[in-house]
């Protein structure tokens, strides 16, 4: 009898090992297809959806440390909530990917008038203030102050404009728009504070 008990211990135990060894190959493959997944969408995901990602590792590396433990059962059940956690990651940084794109394109299209219309507005606000520092009276509505600011800023209008060109010729449209459209504002409002029509 005791010999039976044993005998049957024995082939619990071999069971055990085996159900354990049966689920070891199929969690390890689980992590390694979630890995090769995220490592996949990883460089996208790091520019475009960097929180997700964040929480994504996370996952991932509960599901490496069940294998590590090996709780293949737990790797084995979380799988499948990481891999989707992965696709919708995948799905975030391709709609942001998207909207960036269509973002840069826009600024694109518009960097075509706006590389011809301001530089013309400095030159215009240059002429200007050589014009008004020679003359003896300046006009109504026009401030020695005012003529002043307009001769410092228009040094920092023009370097404000040389980042935006070499912004736009980096091919980074989106920035060079941003840029060229405080140079735009400030320069109408210096137009403005000299006299001059902006318009």
């Amino acid at each position: 009898m005791k010999k039976l008990s044993h005998w049957l211990l024995a082939a619990l135990a071999a069971a055990l090992v085996m159900s354990c060894a049966n689920q070891k190959a199929p969690a390890e493959q689980a992590v390694a297809v979630a890995e090769a997944s995220l490592a996949a969408v990883r460089g996208s995901a790091q520019k475009y959806a960097p929180d997700q990602l964040q929480a994504v590792e996370d996952q991932l590396k509960g599901l490496k440390d069940s294998l590590a433990k090996g709780d293949y059962k737990a790797v084995l059940t979380g799988a499948p909530t990481v891999n989707s956690a992965i696709n919708s990651l995948k799905d975030a940084a391709e709609t942001k990917k998207a909207d960036v794109d269509a973002a840069a394109a826009r600024a694109k299209d518009a960097w075509g008038p706006v590389s011809a219309d301001v530089p013309m507005m400095i030159e215009t606000l240059d002429k200007r203030v050589d014009s008004l520092s020679k003359s003896h009276r300046l006009p109504k509505g026009v401030t020695k102050e005012g003529l002043a600011a307009a001769k410092s800023g228009l040094d920092s209008l023009k370097s404000q404009w040389a980042e935006a060109t070499s912004a736009a010729t980096s091919g980074d449209y989106t920035t060079a728009m941003a840029k060229a459209e405080g140079v735009k504002t400030k320069a109408a409002e210096m137009m403005r504070s000299l006299g001059m029509s902006s318009g």
